[in-house]
């Protein structure tokens, strides 16, 4: 369900924009929809119809997505969502009141270091389904900032994810520059966000300076290069005053090498942005391994040395084995046996 779908069923009990609006606000708030205040209870705001139609309205929303389970890390919690066709994603509540969600079931990208990748695209989550994410975390405690880098290429679901993006800025209540889309690169993209009523802050996966590395790292990426990537970076980061997040996946003896180091000098030295190291959330039986620790210190040290303003942001879940779409590939796996012993 898209919102404008939920948005016409409100339509059709007379809700006015204010009602419904209303609606939409105590619900991303976690919150019951006949919520009041501490002056005002529900019934002397709400028109009749809306009161009468609030249980079924919260069945239906409630239907959209449930925890099925909770995994607790050092570096923040976990979320495997089902959503009402039984699907999973999952969902990560991050450090400072930050939550990441996912776009899609699985991602028609296929990025070879990435587990949710390796299922392909399976569907689409509809604009009411992100929001759900939100909300079943809001439950459980503040979230005051949304990244869009769950499972998913957000770019490929677009109009749902700009639908959520502009509800979570005006009834969500969350400031523009605290929604982060994540995104390979994508023209689309680019056309469509400075048009936004809400213009989310942008996260750009590099990966890698050459253009021949990352065509191989990111197989069904659109073909563009990094300088093409980061000019179109920069052109927003002009347009709406937000640094770019650029996101490096570290990959052992693929793209830690010192003639990488000094081609992304030469690429982001001087722009409006800041370099995300994410050291590769190694998994049995993968081709790829993350470096050692202290050679991600050495690049660190050796980028900020001559420049470029580096974090270095760990996979969410790695002590838990919980990285990217590993909790949901474990949930599926286990479904599956459990079906197959049926069947005997």
């Amino acid at each position: 369900m898209r919102y404008t779908d939920f948005d016409q069923r409100l339509v059709a009990l007379d809700a006015l924009p204010i009602h419904r609006g209303r609606i939409m606000r105590v619900w991303l708030q976690g919150q019951a929809l006949d919520h009041g205040t501490r002056r005002r209870q529900s019934e002397h705001f709400l028109p009749l119809a809306l009161r009468n139609a609030v249980p079924a309205l919260t069945a239906e929303l409630d239907g959209l997505a449930r925890v099925r389970a909770e995994h607790t890390g050092n570096d923040g919690s976990r979320l495997l969502v089902e959503l009402a066709d039984g699907q999973m994603v999952e969902s990560v509540l991050l450090p400072r009141d930050g939550l990441c969600v996912s776009t899609q079931v699985g991602c028609a990208v296929g990025c070879r270091f990435c587990m949710t990748g390796k299922s392909g695209l399976i569907r689409q989550i509809t604009s009411m389904e992100i929001l759900a994410q939100v909300v079943l975390a809001r439950r459980l405690r503040a979230v005051k900032k949304v990244v869009f880098m769950g499972m998913g290429e957000p770019a490929h679901n677009l109009d749902n994810v700009l639908e959520a993006i502009n509800l979570l800025g005006t009834e969500g209540n969350i400031g523009h520059k605290n929604l982060v889309f994540s995104t390979v690169g994508d023209r689309r993209v680019f056309d469509a966000l400075p048009q936004q009523r809400v213009k989310p802050a942008l996260a750009l996966s590099l990966h890698t300076t050459k253009a021949d590395l990352r065509a191989q790292l990111l197989p069904r990426a659109p073909k563009m290069t990094p300088e093409e990537l980061v000019e179109l970076g920069e052109a927003y980061a002009r347009d709406t005053g937000y640094p770019i997040q650029y996101q490096w996946t570290l990959l052992k003896d693929v793209n830690d090498g010192d003639d990488e180091l000094d081609a992304v000098v030469h690429l982001l030295k001087g722009k409006y942005g800041v370099l995300n190291l994410i050291p590769f959330n190694s998994l049995e039986g993968d081709d790829y391994q993350r470096p050692d620790l202290e050679r991600i210190r050495e690049i660190v040290r050796y980028l900020h040395s001559r420049g470029v303003l580096t974090k270095v942001r760990n996979s969410a879940g790695q002590d838990v084995e919980a990285g990217c779409g590993q909790l949901r590939a474990r949930a599926v796996e286990s479904t599956h046996v459990i079906q197959v012993k049926r069947r005997s």
